[in-house]
């Protein structure tokens, strides 16, 4: 059989998220991972040496293309606080770098519109 089976869809997690954060609810404080920060893959390589699974696979969602924090949590299908972990980890490791949210030059005060039909469709895709 060549396709790995994961029954987590039946049965739930079978990990539990503080265990694939070794206990840690927050990232190093060398980072600031805002829900919107932007995610870019930094190695181009298909793997990282000395990365486990589960960074692993949220390097995988990030080499798609650069992507906010938000869109990475709901496309790996786990907690925040669990991806801000993770992300923090793989940026120690250089493998990603987190940018700062984009503000529209003119509109540094009030919410870029273009940023908010984005959120509208993402929203309407799930």
């Amino acid at each position: 059989m060549d396709e790995e089976i994961w029954y987590e869809e039946d049965t739930g997690a079978l990990v539990r998220p503080y265990t694939v954060t070794r206990g840690r609810t927050r990232p190093s404080g060398r980072h600031a991972i805002d829900l919107m920060s932007r995610v870019t893959a930094l190695e181009p390589g298909p793997d990282a040496p000395g990365v486990d699974h589960p960074r692993a696979a949220l390097l995988g969602h990030v080499r798609r293309g650069p992507r906010p924090v938000v869109e990475l949590a709901a496309d790996a299908d786990l907690p925040l606080t669990v991806v801000r972990v993770l992300l923090g980890d793989l940026a120690e490791q250089g493998l990603i770098r987190i940018d700062a949210p984009r503000r529209h030059p003119v509109h540094d005060d009030a919410a870029d519109p273009e940023l908010l039909r984005e959120i509208v469709r993402r929203l309407r895709e799930l």
